[in-house]
C-alpha cells in the first residue's frame, strides 16, 4: 500500500501519509434504522449464494464471519493498470488459494481515475468495471465475502476537495453511482467502501472533517437509493486516513449515527509504531512501546465502535517494511504479527492483511515465508510463545560459554526444547529458572559443531499451544569494514559480515548532531543503508548521502545484532563520497 516482480511490488506507491499519521486501525459499524425493499422474487440465486454463503442479518455477526481477510494489493489499484506494478493479473485460481488457507474474507482495492474520462460526466471505461466484476465474481463464487473501494482516487484527484470542490464531489458521486448501478444486484457478500484513506491537501482540520463527512455522506445516499441488494448491503466508512487517533474514531462515529442505518461499518487501517515498523530512531525491537501502541489503537477502536455494538474491520494492517526486506529483524517481526492477530481476536475485530505480493507469491500461488504465515495462522485461533531473541551468537574461536534468553509464554507452559525430531535433555543441555531459559555450554558446543560463521543449528522452543519458536544458533566474528569511495547517489562499502547481522545504525557529526535525512533522531532509517550478506557490501543510499552536509564528516556507527559495533566515517564533497574504515 501504504515490489513486485515476484519479488514484490513497492508499497511506497500507496503511503502517501506522514509519520504522525501511521497509527491507523480500521473498524466496521453498524447503527440503528434503515429502510427495507423486498427484492424481486425471482432474482436468481447468485454465485455466493450457490456456493452455501448467507449473509446474518445482525452486522456484528456478519462482520466475524469475514475473520480472517486479505488484500489484493498493487492489482487492481495498480497505476495505469493491473499488472503495471509487477503483478500478474488476477484469477480465479488465486481466490481458490486464499480459501483453502482459511481466508474467509478478501478486500479488492480498485483504482478508477486511469479508467475514467477526466470531465463530467466521468465515465468509466466499461472494459474496466467488466474486469473489476469479473473478478469480484471469482472471489464471491468461493464463497469469500469481498470489499470493493475508490482507492488510489484518494490522493489522486480527491484530496483537492479544498480547491476544486464541486469537481471533486460531481465527480465523486458520479464515480459511485456508476459502481452502485453495476453492482447492486450482488449478494450481501459484497462490502463496498466510499474511499481509501482520505485525505484533503490545503485545508484546515474542521475542513478536512467536513469534507469527509460530505463524501461519507453523499456515497450512503448513493448506494442506498441506487435500488437491488444496495439497500441493506454493509457499507464501509472510514476515518481520515484511516487513523485511530480518538478525534478521528469520534469524527466518524458521529456521521454514522446522523445516517441512522445499522448496516454501516468503519474502517482504519494499522502498521504498528512508525519507528518499529522502519527500524528508525533505535526502534529495533517489538518492546514495549510498540505493544502499547498497538493495545491503545485497538481500545479507542473498541470502546468508540466494538462496545456499542458495532464491528470493526481492519482494512489493512502490516508493517511499512516488507517481510522479506530485512528492515524489521525477523523475530522480533514474528512477535508484532503474533500480537497483533492475538489482540485482533481478543477484542472481536476483523482484519485483513495488506499483501502487494510480498507474502503470497502471485504466480506460484505459494507463500514466500511459509513460516511466518503458520504463525498468522494459528494466531487466528491460539496464541503462540516467543523469546526475547531468535538468534543466539556463538564466537567462531575460542571458548563457548552458557547462553540465557528469556522466554514469553504469552499465557502458554513451556513444553521443551528439540532439534528436529530429537529432544534436548533438561539439566543436561538447558535449564530453565521460571522464564530464564539456558542453553549450557556443552549443548552450545554440540550444536555449533564445526563453528562455521553462520547459522549451525536450528532449535525450537515447544510451548502448550500454537507454533514453536525458533533459535538459530549461530557462530560469528567481529564484522568489518573496509574504505571505499562513491557519489552522492550511491555508496558501496565492502563487509565482511563474518555470521553476524546487522540491526541499525548512529550516525552524527562531530558536535553529536544527527546526521541524515531524519534531524530528529541520530538513528536512521533502515531504508537508507543496507547490508547484502551474500555479496559481503552494505550500501547507503543517495537520500543519506545526499542530505550529508558538505565537507564534514559523519561518524557512522554500525549496530548488529551479537552486540558488536563497528565505527565507519563519511565525507561528502560535492558529488563525491569518501568512506574511510576505523
Amino acid at each position: 500500500m501504504n515490489d513486485a516482480h515476484q519479488t514484490a511490488p513497492t508499497r511506497n506507491r500507496r503511503l502517501h501519509r506522514t509519520a504522525g499519521l501511521l497509527v491507523a486501525l480500521v473498524t466496521t459499524g453498524a447503527l440503528c434504522g434503515g429502510t427495507a425493499i423486498a427484492a424481486p422474487a425471482d432474482q436468481p440465486r447468485s454465485a455466493a449464494e450457490a456456493a452455501g454463503v448467507r449473509v446474518p442479518q445482525d452486522p456484528m455477526a456478519a462482520v466475524a464471519r469475514m475473520q480472517p481477510s486479505w488484500n489484493l494489493g498493487n492489482t487492481l489499484d495498480a497505476i495505469p493498470g493491473e499488472t503495471s506494478w509487477g503483478n500478474p493479473a488476477a484469477t480465479k485460481a488465486l481466490f481458490d488459494r486464499l480459501r483453502s488457507e482459511g481466508f474467509r474474507s478478501v478486500r479488492i482495492p480498485v483504482s478508477w481515475f486511469p479508467h475514467q474520462s477526466e470531465t463530467a460526466p466521468y465515465t468509466i471505461d466499461p472494459v474496466w468495471m467488466n474486469r473489476v466484476k469479473q473478478v469480484v465474481d471469482w472471489a464471491l463464487a468461493d464463497g469469500l465475502y469481498v470489499e470493493i473501494n475508490v482507492h488510489h482516487d484518494s490522493w489522486n484527484w480527491i484530496l483537492n476537495m479544498s480547491t476544486d470542490h464541486d469537481n471533486v464531489v460531481a465527480r465523486f458521486d458520479s464515480t459511485w453511482q456508476q459502481i452502485a448501478t453495476v453492482f447492486k444486484d450482488e449478494p450481501r457478500t459484497l462490502l463496498m467502501e466510499s474511499i481509501n484513506e482520505p485525505q484533503f491537501a490545503n485545508a484546515t482540520d474542521a475542513q478536512k472533517t467536513r469534507y469527509l463527512r460530505e463524501l461519507n455522506t453523499s456515497f450512503h445516499d448513493i448506494v442506498r437509493n441506487s435500488g437491488g441488494g444496495n439497500k441493506d448491503r454493509l457499507l464501509v466508512l472510514p476515518t481520515e486516513v484511516t487513523n485511530s487517533a480518538q478525534n478521528l474514531l469520534d469524527d466518524l462515529s458521529t456521521t454514522m449515527a446522523s445516517l441512522h442505518d445499522r448496516n454501516l461499518v468503519a474502517t482504519v487501517h494499522y502498521y504498528s509504531w512508525y519507528p518499529f515498523s522502519v527500524n528508525i530512531a533505535n526502534g529495533t525491537t517489538y518492546d514495549t512501546a510498540s505493544q502499547k501502541d498497538l493495545t491503545d489503537g485497538f481500545t479507542r477502536v473498541h470502546d468508540t465502535f466494538i462496545a456499542k455494538g458495532i464491528p470493526v474491520y481492519v482494512g489493512e494492517y502490516g508493517l511499512l517494511s516488507e517481510p522479506t526486506s530485512g528492515v524489521v529483524e525477523r523475530g522480533e517481526m514474528l512477535k508484532y504479527y503474533e500480537h497483533f492477530n492475538s489482540m485482533a481476536r481478543a477484542y472481536g475485530i476483523t482484519t485483513a492483511l495488506w499483501d502487494d505480493a510480498n507474502y503470497l507469491n502471485r504466480t506460484t500461488l505459494q507463500w514466500r515465508d511459509p513460516a511466518l504465515m503458520d504463525l498468522v495462522k494459528s494466531s487466528w485461533t491460539t496464541r503462540s510463545g516467543t523469546a526475547s531473541t531468535d538468534n543466539v551468537f556463538l564466537p567462531a574461536s575460542g571458548p563457548i560459554t552458557a547462553q540465557t534468553i528469556t522466554l514469553n509464554r504469552n499465557g502458554l507452559w513451556f513444553a521443551g526444547l528439540w532439534q528436529g525430531d530429537r529432544p534436548l535433555i533438561p539439566g543436561t543441555d538447558y535449564t530453565l529458572d521460571g522464564d530464564r531459559l539456558t542453553l549450557t555450554a556443552d549443548a552450545l558446543t554440540r550444536l555449533a559443531g564445526d563453528r562455521a560463521r553462520g547459522v549451525n543449528a536450528n532449535i525450537q522452543v515447544r510451548y502448550s499451544n500454537g507454533v514453536p519458536w525458533q533459535l538459530n544458533i549461530r557462530s560469528y566474528d567481529k564484522p568489518a569494514m573496509s574504505d571505499a569511495t562513491g557519489t552522492a547517489d550511491t555508496l558501496v562499502i565492502p563487509t565482511r559480515f563474518n555470521g553476524d547481522l546487522m540491526a541499525n545504525l548512529q550516525s552524527t557529526y562531530a558536535d553529536g548532531t544527527a546526521a541524515g535525512p531524519a534531524s530528529w533522531t541520530t538513528y536512521p532509517a533502515f531504508g537508507n543503508f543496507g547490508p547484502d550478506y551474500g555479496a559481503d557490501t552494505t550500501t547507503v543510499n543517495g537520500d543519506f548521502l545526499k542530505s550529508l552536509k558538505d565537507g564534514a564528516q559523519a561518524t557512522l556507527v554500525f549496530r548488529f545484532w551479537s552486540g558488536d559495533t563497528v565505527t565507519y566515517h563519511l565525507t561528502r564533497s560535492g558529488d563525491t563520497v569518501t568512506g574511510t574504515a576505523s
